[in-house]
C-alpha cells in the first residue's frame, strides 16, 4: 500500500476563552482575577488520506473543519496530536513542506487588488523558486485548462467573482504543490462557474495525482469531487467512509417518481405493497419504497398502470447530511 500522503492521529485542538458577567463590577473584577471557559474545536480525531484521494470535509458552521485544515496547514500547533502532511509535520513549516501544499480559499484573495493576475504569478514563481521554463510550462497549463488567458493582464478589481476564483487556482497551483486544501471553493459562483471550476479539479488530480481536502457547504461540490467524506460535528468525527455509504445507510429507501397517462388512468389506483405515497395528483406520483424492494415493485408498476414516465433515484444527499447535522450522530 502507498504511504498516507495525510496521518492525523488522535488530534485535539482547544481554547481557553476569558469570560465574565454583565455589568461594571465584573469588567473591574476581571482585571483583577480572570476566568476561563475551555472550548474544545477539535477533539481526538483519526484518520488517513492515500495519495491521490480526492476528499471531502464536512459539517456544520462551527464543527471544527477550518480549525482543522488550519493544523493540517500548519497555521495552527493542535494541543496534542500527531499530524504527518507530505512527509513532514506542518507547524514545523519547513520550506520543502510549503511548496508541497496549498490551500485555495473561496473567500479570501492572496491576488493584489490593482495589478494583473500576471504580475502576481511572476512573483509567486519567484518565491517557489520556478525556473523560468517550469513556471511558463505550468503557468500554460493551468491557463488552458481554466481557458482564461484573457484574463491574465486585467487588473484584478476589474474581473468578476468567478474570473478571480480562476485567478485564484492558478495562483494557488503555480508550485505545483502534492496537497490542495479547497475551502469553499465554489462560494458565490453561478451553476456554470461551479461546473467548470469542479471539471478543472477532477482533470487537475488525474493529471498530477495531487491530494485534495475539500471543505463546501454546497454538497453538489462534494458528490461531484469526492467519493470518500470525512464528517464532523461539534470537533467529533462522526464517519469516514463513501458518500454512497453513508445515504444508503441513513436513508434505505428509493423515490420513485411516476408519470401516468391522464385519460386511461381511474379514480382508484391499485398501489403495490410496500409503497408509501409522498404525492399524488391526476397524472403524477411520487412514492417511496425500501431499496430492496424497488426493483419488484417498478415491475409492477409498469405492467398494472398506463405509465407514461417512470423514475428511480436515492433521496436528495442534503437530505441525509441534515438528519446528521440534527441528530448528530450517524
Amino acid at each position: 500500500m502507498p504511504k498516507s500522503q495525510i496521518q492525523v492521529d488522535h488530534l485535539v485542538k482547544t481554547y481557553q476563552i476569558p469570560v465574565r458577567g454583565a455589568g461594571l463590577r465584573a469588567a473591574l473584577r476581571s482585571f483583577v482575577r480572570r476566568t476561563y471557559d475551555t472550548v474544545e474545536a477539535v477533539c481526538d480525531i483519526s484518520f488517513s488520506i492515500e495519495p491521490g484521494e480526492i476528499v471531502g470535509f464536512i459539517g456544520p458552521n462551527g464543527a471544527g473543519k477550518t480549525t482543522t485544515l488550519k493544523m493540517l496547514a500548519g497555521l495552527l500547533h493542535p494541543t496534542s496530536g500527531e499530524v504527518r502532511v507530505a512527509g513532514f509535520t506542518p507547524w514545523e513549516r519547513h520550506a520543502d513542506f510549503l511548496r508541497a501544499i496549498s490551500m485555495v480559499l473561496g473567500n479570501k484573495s492572496q491576488l493584489l487588488w490593482d495589478i494583473p493576475p500576471l504580475d502576481t504569478y511572476r512573483v509567486l514563481g519567484e518565491i517557489y523558486h520556478l525556473s523560468p521554463t517550469t513556471y511558463q510550462q505550468q503557468l500554460d497549463e493551468l491557463v488552458d485548462l481554466l481557458d482564461m488567458r484573457e484574463l491574465l493582464t486585467k487588473p484584478v478589481r476589474n474581473l468578476s467573482l468567478g474570473e478571480r476564483m480562476k485567478c485564484e487556482l492558478v495562483a494557488g497551483l503555480l508550485h505545483q504543490p502534492k496537497v490542495i486544501f479547497l475551502d469553499e471553493p465554489t462560494l458565490g459562483l453561478d451553476i456554470s462557474m461551479q461546473s467548470r471550476l469542479r471539471r478543472f479539479v477532477l482533470d487537475y488530480n488525474r493529471r498530477h495525482g495531487a491530494t485534495v481536502i475539500l471543505t463546501s457547504h454546497y454538497m453538489a461540490d462534494v458528490v461531484a469531487l469526492c467519493p470518500r467524506v470525512i464528517l464532523i460535528h461539534h470537533g467529533r468525527l462522526l464517519y469516514d467512509g463513501g458518500l454512497n455509504d453513508l445515504a444508503a445507510r441513513l436513508a434505505p429507501f428509493k423515490l420513485i417518481r411516476v408519470g401516468l397517462n391522464a385519460d386511461r388512468v381511474g379514480q382508484e389506483v391499485a398501489l403495490p405493497i410496500g409503497v408509501e405515497v409522498l404525492q399524488r395528483e391526476d397524472d403524477h406520483l411520487e412514492l417511496r419504497a425500501a431499496r430492496s424492494d424497488a426493483p419488484a415493485i417498478m415491475a409492477q408498476l409498469l405492467n398494472t398502470l398506463p405509465i407514461t414516465d417512470l423514475a428511480v433515484e436515492d433521496p436528495p444527499i442534503e437530505a441525509v447530511i441534515d438528519q446528521i447535522y440534527q441528530e448528530g450522530a450517524v
